[in-house]
């Protein structure tokens, strides 16, 4: 039996974090514990102070199947480049140009949502294929391939 699995990301803002990378994977914000209807009903009654309440936020696939990814605040920012990062896979079964147009759309799309971009490692046949460097908010580092 496989593993189940949570990614973790420290950050300075949770709540941000957890919002963009909702709207990369086309996932959700994980719902409040059961009894309450509302994170903020859920904070009220554990007598969470206000300043204390974007402490940590989740995302979850609404089908069930990919990790949760939870954010966790952290007094330090971020320090050196990921030795860890994800690839989206925003244009499978895909090659040559358009592939590299299909990556060029989902980068505009997250950077309206606050994504940098970082660099592009065009297509060199025929192992490398093409994929875009990106920077999520908070400058962690993640590819569009």
């Amino acid at each position: 039996m496989a593993r189940e699995i949570q990614i973790t990301f420290d950050c300075g803002d949770p709540a941000k974090l957890a919002a963009f990378w909702a709207e990369a994977l086309h996932y959700r914000l994980d719902g409040p514990p059961p009894g309450f209807e509302s994170w903020e009903q859920a904070l009220d009654a554990w007598g969470v102070p206000p300043e204390r309440r974007n402490d940590a936020s989740a995302v979850v696939d609404p089908d069930g199947s990919g990790p949760r990814l939870f954010f966790q605040r952290v007094p330090e920012g971020k320090q050196a480049k990921n030795r860890l990062h994800l690839d989206l896979r925003a244009a499978p079964g895909l090659s040559d140009e358009a592939r590299m147009a299909a990556l060029e759309s989902e980068a505009d799309r997250l950077v309206a949502h606050g994504a940098t971009r970082l660099h592009r490692q065009d297509p060199a046949p025929p192992l490398h294929f093409g994929h875009l460097i990106m920077a999520d908010p908070e400058g962690n580092e993640f590819c569009l391939d």
